[in-house]
């Protein structure tokens, strides 16, 4: 520890007065487009929505109720042969054609996805993460000591010429991602520089598409400056930390909204994941993962009740029936909703709590981990969420795509009611049931959520995600106002 501090205070003294300003500004994340549920299938049109009205059916003419020949193409002020004694026969009655029906445009294609789960075999916490991320701090202070790196760069692909071309290859090269080439080669787009931009991708968290345009385009022109704040806040968030790293862990690092599963050292999983808002963020928590609840109910808690519910229940008060959200007192027993006046904050005074099922906050599955602040990682009925770039959508738990496959992990080596292996199947068969259960993991598996916007790990690559909380920018601040 004592090593620890000596390191970073070299470190964080470096960091003071280094470009606040540049943070400021670069570091300010974009929210992404509205989420889509998916960037490569057609959307189809939701059985929900009201359709158009279908236009009335069009007047036809009667038969004529006696005829002994067939009516001839004649004028109607001619008289039809054959027709019955007593009078004209009646003219045709004209047809009028059916108005089509309005075509129903289809949405418009979602936008393209940008970011990307990262394929780095190794986490992004591990015991080495503090002092790989404090040297790659160092590396990156001489880097802004020596005048920073271009921050002009236009949008680009490959095929492209020129001194645009030359300005992108020296950016890339003084972060390391590419090898300096001499002459007039420098002005082109070779095969050296697709992949460098694809590892300068990766490193970002964004699809590695070769070109240099959107996110990548905003990322690659963010000062040398914000990229030394972002490791160096970072090192200074680790520098107390005392996770104990096992065999197994679980990683949440809620700048890159995802979920690692580690084993043995390196990433067994990685699944997508939706962390709290900005005005919930997700807490740096570390705990024990213990239980899996299988179709949980969810106690709604007393700031979304004061914040979400009352206000719903003034505007319709069949919301709690049509949501599946009893109202208990504290012996228990239901509370009829038409009894609490819901202009006044009374209901903050029970416990209200959602049925399990398929409507259910929670989703089927819940990842237990007892912590203080009472936050959990969980299933989502709005699964569609999971294909948006912007993740930052909860109330401070971490919901995951792929729950299932993260609660077959952790429950290797505890045994299913059969003394079978609880797999995916298993599992989706106990869901299928509808009954509440809670399987208690053989063994707790450490999990740790951190805030990492910039971290490095022994390779020394530098990796780094858009400081959406605020927080690198916060602690500058108050860093630069106590050396006042």
């Amino acid at each position: 520890m004592k090593l620890r501090a000596m390191l970073f205070g070299a470190v964080l003294g470096s960091a003071l007065g280094l470009g606040f300003a540049a943070a400021q500004t670069d570091a300010t994340p974009v929210p992404a487009p509205a989420p889509a549920a998916s960037s490569s299938a057609p959307a189809t049109p939701n059985p929900s929505a009201p359709k158009p009205e279908s236009p009335p059916a069009a007047a036809t003419a009667p038969a004529p109720a006696t005829a002994d020949a067939p009516v001839p193409l004649t004028p109607p002020s001619a008289p039809a042969p054959g027709a019955a004694s007593g009078g004209p026969a009646a003219s045709p009655i004209p047809v009028e054609a059916a108005a089509p029906k309005p075509k129903k445009k289809p949405p418009p294609p979602p936008p393209p996805l940008e970011t990307a789960l990262s394929t780095d075999p190794a986490p992004t916490f591990r015991p080495d993460t503090f002092f790989a991320t404090a040297k790659a701090a160092e590396r990156y202070q001489a880097i802004v000591q020596a005048g920073g790196w271009p921050t002009d760069i236009v949008a680009l692909r490959p095929g492209a010429k020129g001194p645009a071309v030359a300005r992108l290859r020296k950016r890339l090269v003084i972060e390391g991602d590419l090898q300096p080439v001499e002459g007039p080669a420098a002005q082109v787009w070779g095969k050296d520089l697709t992949e460098a931009v694809k590892k300068f991708q990766e490193r970002m968290g964004l699809r590695q598409t070769g070109n240099i345009a959107g996110a990548t385009l905003k990322e690659i022109n963010v000062s040398a400056e914000v990229r030394h704040t972002q490791l160096a806040a970072s090192a200074q968030r680790l520098q107390n930390v005392n996770f104990a790293f096992a065999e197994r862990y679980v990683v949440v690092n809620l700048p890159s909204t995802s979920v690692e599963a580690v084993e043995g050292g390196r990433v067994a999983h990685r699944y997508v994941a939706i962390v709290g808002d900005v005005d919930h963020p997700s807490p740096e928590i570390s705990a024990q993962i213990s239980v899996i609840n299988l179709n949980p109910t969810w106690t709604v808690p007393v700031s979304i009740i004061k914040k979400e519910i009352i206000p719903k229940m003034q505007k319709d008060p069949g919301y709690l029936t049509r949501t599946k959200i009893r109202i208990l007192d504290g012996s228990g027993a239901e509370i009829n909703p038409k009894s609490i006046d819901w202009n006044t904050e009374r209901a903050a005074n029970y416990t209200l709590r959602q049925d399990s099922g398929a409507s259910n906050s929670l989703g089927a599955i819940r990842i237990g981990m007892p912590n203080k602040l009472a936050v959990y990682m969980h299933d989502t009925p709005s699964k569609r969420l999971f294909g948006a770039d912007y993740r930052f959508l909860s109330h401070g738990c971490v919901r995951v795509q792929g729950v299932y496959d993260l609660a077959e992990w952790l429950l290797q080596g505890t045994p299913d009611p059969s003394g079978g292996a609880w797999d995916k199947v298993a599992l989706l068969a106990k869901v299928s049931d509808g009954a509440r259960l809670d399987i208690r993991l053989a063994k707790p598996t450490p999990v740790i959520w951190v805030y990492l916007t910039g971290w490095a790990n022994a390779d020394g690559a530098a990796n780094f995600r858009n400081d959406v909380y605020g927080i690198d920018v916060a602690g500058e601040a108050s860093a630069n106002a106590a050396t006042q």
